[in-house]
C-alpha cells in the first residue's frame, strides 16, 4: 500500500497544529505501518519553507521514510484536466482571476491517483469532487 501525503497533514505534525495534529499523526502512523509513504514535487516545495536548509528537509523525509516521487506526463495531464473541470464549474469560463484553488492542489490529487493507492488529506471534499476514483484516508 502506497500512501501519498497532502501538505496539510505533514504541516499539522511539523508545526504542530493542536486541532489537527493528533488525527494527522494517527493517519501517518497507520499508513506507515501499512506500506510506503510518498509526496510529489508540490508537497516538497510547500514543505521547504519549514526547514532551514534543503538538507534538513531531506533528512526529515529520510527519517520518516517519506519518498519524493516525481510526477510524469500522465499525472500532470490528469491534473490539468481536473483543473479545467474546476474552472469550468466556477463560472463557465476557463479563467482563474479569483480562484480558490491553484493548479498545485490538482497536481497533488492527480499524482496520488497515478502513483499511490490513497491520499492522506484533510481536504476530503475537494479531492472527492475532482478525483472521484481516488481513495482517501482509509
Amino acid at each position: 500500500m502506497i500512501s501519498s501525503i497532502d501538505t496539510s497533514i505533514l504541516l499539522d505534525v511539523l508545526l504542530p497544529d493542536p486541532a489537527h495534529m493528533p488525527s494527522s499523526k494517527a493517519l501517518l502512523d497507520r499508513a506507515s505501518s501499512e506500506g510506503a509513504l510518498a509526496i510529489c514535487e508540490v508537497v516538497y516545495a510547500e514543505l521547504t519553507c519549514q526547514f532551514n536548509a534543503p538538507r534538513d528537509l531531506d533528512a526529515f523525509l529520510d527519517a520518516t521514510g517519506i519518498r519524493l516521487t516525481p510526477s510524469g506526463r500522465e499525472s500532470l495531464q490528469a491534473a490539468g484536466e481536473a483543473w479545467k473541470a474546476y474552472l469550468s464549474r466556477r463560472d463557465g469560463r476557463l479563467q482563474c482571476s479569483s480562484c480558490d484553488r491553484l493548479a498545485s492542489d490538482f497536481i497533488i490529487g492527480a499524482h496520488a491517483l497515478t502513483y499511490a493507492d490513497r491520499l492522506l488529506t484533510r481536504d476530503t471534499e475537494f479531492y472527492r469532487t475532482y478525483f472521484p476514483g481516488l481513495r482517501l484516508n482509509d
